[in-house]
């Protein structure tokens, strides 16, 4: 990879300041009306929690062979008491609140648990040799990969939450609802417990008390290109799975010869929608299979689970997040649960109808920020996003550049350059008051190089494979988890990605303050290029905030950054007073007027304060 710039040059170049001065008296005001088409008149709400993702099978691994295709012995394994206080130290000071512990359930996977009483997977029906995450075999267990002593995975699970918890943050896990593995048999329910299926109609292709969909009179043909390892054989792989009747696949497909682009390792769970049949509802009585999930989500909410990420929410009927979300807050009150979710036209369904406390802003925000470090894009993107898509409920909307199935900004699929971060990370965790997140690896610049497997060349780090994550290992330092071996861009890079988010943690004007965006102000500006340059207030009564961001790779731009009168009222400012700005985010001295220098790929945030 390309080594960084000096810090110096990057982030702290800031030129001679001339001061604007609008003509109007200020008039003290409480809120910016609503029609002013520069801001929204929503009431932001303090949901600024800061998510450290990790592939937590991958997070420890110290082993570095990284094989193509290669068994957990030879790629080595990550494992919960890897997770020890001094990585989670690490990880808070990095500014988190919260850590999502990503593949914790059991799932569908190559390598031979027999011993330990677990049944092998036939390789046919998995993604990967170490499987996806995503393809759960038993709800109410964990992935014996990442235990030490296989029989005791679940006590090493109960320390990790309690380690977390005792290191001042918040555990989250997944919540894989719409789907499950080919091979799905819960081993470790609680006594009593009715598996799923284990009482279904089979003769049946769609019945309301049944846990999945038939395709009675016909046997699963699993695609015929699947080829598991490559040239080596996985376990009981042979080119066939026995399945009679098929059952639907997770990605609503209603065949039994699925193909090789569907999850043909999964099928999909009934939650009472006859898909076949004009999609009609069947939700009273409760359907099964809604009771089912809320005890598999009262039985992690009683382990002290803090949070949970939903996959694919959307695929699962509203009406049954409506139900189960409430049900699992009379366990904890507290709990928050997140959906990943990708229609805009959905979001605020799922807020209000659905009771989620926080939305992915993958469709809208990472889309257009990831347009702009691509430099295909430009910043009104960014003004669509708040005027449009989460106009009123910013404050739900989870911001992230990075996450398991997003490729790495650093990887040549994306940007090609970590830097390309700076100004879209600062977005991402200053333009509203909800959420934000950074997958591990990312805050030091992890490219994702190599063909881990059934991962191929694509940019992300594998889910699916035994591997290594070299960037992340440098600065894991052989369990040290000090960045020892970080080289001194890695080094810059992280520096900036604590500084970030430990300042969106604690400011009070990024928590909870309204916004107001500067771009009609500066648009016809000299040297404001709007298409780079995007610029836009966060304050409260008690803290009045200026970000400043510059999306391009070679331009040095030297703007002067105008405040407009309105602006300067709505923050209870009076527009004739000069003022101070002090850069928050790098720790500049403070200077006393809006001439800014702006490097490429460069991010201020200034307080305004009354000049001394």
């Amino acid at each position: 990879m390309k080594k960084f710039l000096p810090a110096a040059g990057i982030l702290l170049a800031l030129a001679s300041f001339q001061s604007v001065s609008p003509a109007d008296p200020a008039r003290t005001v409480s809120t910016v009306s609503a029609s002013d088409p520069n801001t929204t008149d929503e009431v932001p709400q303090d949901n600024k929690i800061i998510i450290y993702q990790m592939m937590t099978r991958l997070f420890g691994n110290k082993v570095a062979t990284n094989k193509p295709y290669g068994t957990i012995s030879e790629n080595g394994v990550g494992k919960f008491n890897d997770i020890n206080s001094t990585a989670l130290q690490a990880i808070k000071q990095l500014g988190a609140t919260h850590v999502w512990y990503t593949g914790v359930l059991e799932h569908a996977t190559m390598t031979d648990y027999t011993k330990q009483g677990i049944p092998l997977d036939d390789a046919d029906v998995v993604k990967g040799r170490a499987g996806s995450p995503y393809a759960i075999k038993d709800y109410y267990d964990v992935n014996p990969d990442l235990a030490v002593n296989v029989k005791n995975r679940m006590l090493e699970f109960d320390g990790l939450v309690k380690r977390t918890h005792a290191n001042g943050l918040k555990v989250i896990i997944d919540f894989i609802p719409n789907h499950v593995a080919r091979t799905y048999k819960s081993d470790a329910k609680p006594q009593g417990v009715v598996d799923l299926g284990e009482r279904d109609d089979k003769s049946k292709a769609f019945a309301a008390g049944n846990n999945f969909y038939y395709l009675p009179g016909q046997n699963l043909t699993v695609p015929k290109s699947n080829n598991p390892l490559a040239a080596e054989k996985g376990p009981k792989e042979d080119g066939r799975f026995s399945e009679t009747p098929a059952k639907a696949t997770g990605n609503d497909v209603f065949s039994a010869q699925p193909s090789i682009d569907d999850w043909f390792e999964t099928v999909k769970l009934n939650y009472g929608v006859d898909y076949q049949n004009h999609r009609q509802l069947h939700f009273e009585p409760i359907p099964d299979t809604w009771v089912k999930m809320r005890d598999i989500l009262v039985f992690w909410a009683r382990k002290d689970v803090d949070a949970f990420r939903c996959d694919m929410a959307e695929m699962v009927p509203v009406e049954f997040w409506a139900y189960v979300i409430p049900e699992v807050k009379k366990v904890n009150p507290d709990i928050l649960f997140i959906a990943e979710i990708y229609n805009p036209k959905a979001y605020k369904t799922y807020i209000e109808q659905g009771r989620f406390d926080y939305l992915y802003d993958k469709v809208g925000l990472y889309d257009g920020l990831r347009r702009l470090m691509r430099g295909e894009g430009n910043t009104e993107d960014i003004s669509k996003v708040w005027r449009e898509e989460s106009r009123g409920f910013s404050s739900h909307m989870l911001r992230f550049l990075e996450n398991h199935d997003e490729q790495r900004i650093a990887s040549k699929d994306f940007a090609g350059d970590p830097r390309a971060a700076i100004p879209a990370m600062t977005v991402s965790a200053t333009l509203a008051s909800g959420p934000v997140m950074v997958y591990f690896g990312q805050e030091v610049g992890e490219p994702a190089h190599g063909t881990e497997g059934f991962s191929g060349e694509d940019g992300r780090t594998t889910i699916f494979d035994y591997w290594g994550v070299p960037f992340h290992q440098r600065w894991m330092n052989g369990g040290k988890f000090d960045g020892g071996k970080l080289d001194g861009g890695q080094q810059q890079l992280r520096e900036f990605y604590s500084r970030l988010l430990n300042l969106a943690g604690s400011s009070e004007a990024i928590r909870r303050g309204k916004f107001y965006e500067l771009q009609d102000a500066n648009n016809l500006g000299r040297e404001y290029d709007q298409k780079q340059v995007y610029s836009y207030l966060r304050y409260t009564d008690k803290q009045k905030l200026l970000i400043v961001v510059n999306f391009s790779r070679d331009k040095t731009l030297h703007p002067t950054i105008r405040i407009p009168v309105d602006a300067m009222k709505a923050m209870s400012l009076d527009p004739d007073r000069v003022y101070a700005y002090a850069d928050l985010l790098n720790g500049s001295p403070a200077v006393n007027s809006l001439s800014l220098t702006l490097p490429p790929l460069s991010a201020f945030v200034f307080e305004i304060q009354p000049r001394k």
